[in-house]
């Protein structure tokens, strides 16, 4: 007997639009959706008004959607994944529980990773990579032609890494974290440095801004830097981070669910973003007034970079963190008040915030560094919370994360041309 059909001598019972979408748990609207997409079938009652779905039917395809850790549609209609690592919640956000803010500003990247991935403190983690992994990364860089951007060097150096690591297939939690502790400095060392005489030592964030500009760095101004890491590491199902729950579904391993993620940063609404909010405040710096520059923006029909975020009505909680470090610092004053220019004008009109993007673009344009430089403190922060997703999406049923197409092209069959 089929899931939704009624056992022998019981009768049908049949529920409502609303019934139906409160034992689903979505609006009643999305009941149709399922409709349409065969999921479910629906009657109207002779004399009565509006449709009924049999219940039976209705149960059934709750219980699917359902079942711990599988892909559901929420109440919004949009997909919704289970998963115990990021809670966002107003304007604040929260890492296993935690407060990602606070953790950020005590513990340095590493530890936060290692947080986010086992739920256990780490005090003192460095993360090393060994010889051969950044030897073979380097070389595929290194060929690369010079007009490459960082998101470019960060595939490739992934893939080589992954070549060079016969034992990636490995998708236990030992392995895969083993991997990520690899993969991580690996990453940063492939970068080339900014001054050749550079020698890599220290935490990670010193590493990476060796890569980032040639200027000597401060504890003030590398503490915004690890900060910024820490802030960075995971925000929920972000575009690039869904993209690495589809792969791991697949089973891809660590390296290749990186890859994927990597895909996705690049794009102007994504990890790219920072960029163009550097070069706004380049532009607001040589003008000394954000006005005219705001101006010719909107004329353009372009959307101002670094304002607003779908997920906090307020101020993004990451940007508020990293502008309080940058007050601090004098060679951050000029972007500050830059950037305090650019979001006070855009508020004369409409209420937006400033976002991470916002504040990613006054610290690299504060250190000397190039505008692609947030891309990067991206895209290395962010794998760290690529493979905690890639780690819960390992522990579930594989191929989950395959939604259903709704055709709407023309009605087969066709005659051809």
């Amino acid at each position: 007997m089929r899931d939704h059909e009624a056992a022998p001598g019981l009768p049908e019972r049949r529920l409502s639009t609303k019934e139906a979408a409160d034992l689903l748990g979505v609006k009643p609207e999305t009941v149709y959706a399922y409709v349409s997409r065969g999921q479910l079938s629906s009657r109207r009652t002779p004399g009565g008004r509006g449709s009924t779905f049999d219940a039976t039917e209705v149960e059934a395809l709750a219980r699917r959607n359902r079942r711990p850790g599988e892909g559901s549609p929420g109440a919004s209609g949009e997909l919704s994944v289970r998963t115990r690592l990021t809670f966002i919640d107003k304007d604040r956000y929260y890492y296993r529980g935690v407060d990602a803010t606070e953790l950020a500003a005590r513990h340095p990247y590493e530890e936060v990773a290692e947080w986010l991935w086992t739920g256990r403190p780490h005090p003192g983690t460095v993360f090393t990579a060994p010889a051969a992994s950044v030897e073979a990364a380097r070389r595929a860089v290194d060929a690369l032609p010079g007009h490459s951007g960082p998101t470019d060097r960060l595939r490739v150096a992934a893939v080589a890494a992954a070549v060079a690591d016969p034992l990636r297939f490995d998708l236990t939690e030992t392995a895969v974290l083993g991997t990520a502790r690899i993969l991580i400095p690996t990453l940063v060392a492939a970068l080339p440095p900014a001054r050749p005489t550079h020698r890599d030592e220290g935490s990670l964030a010193r590493r990476l801004w060796a890569r980032l500009t040639g200027r000597r760095v401060d504890e003030a101004q590398l503490r915004v830097l690890d900060t910024a890491l820490g802030l960075l590491v995971d925000h929920d199902l972000a575009a690039s981070t869904l993209a690495v729950r589809v792969a791991a579904s697949a089973r891809a391993h660590p390296y290749a669910a990186v890859s994927a993620g990597l895909g996705v940063i690049e794009g102007p609404l994504h990890g790219a973003a920072s960029g163009l909010a550097h070069r706004l405040l380049e532009e607001v710096l040589d003008v000394g007034d954000a006005g005219p520059v705001i101006a010719q923006e909107l004329r353009a029909g372009r959307r101002v970079p670094g304002l607003g975020h779908r997920l906090y009505p307020g101020e993004d909680p990451r940007a508020r963190a990293l502008f309080a470090l940058l007050e601090e610092i004098p060679d951050a004053a000029p972007a500050l008040a830059a950037a305090r220019d650019i979001v006070s004008t855009i508020a004369r009109h409409t209420p937006l915030h400033a976002n991470v993007d916002l504040a990613l673009g006054v610290l690299t344009a504060s250190f000397g560094m190039e505008p692609a430089a947030g891309e990067t403190i991206f895209a290395v922060a962010r794998t760290a919370g690529w493979i905690a997703h890639a780690l819960e999406e390992y522990g579930e049923r594989p191929l989950r994360m395959r939604p259903s197409g709704q055709y709407v092209g023309a009605k087969p069959p066709q005659h051809l041309p």
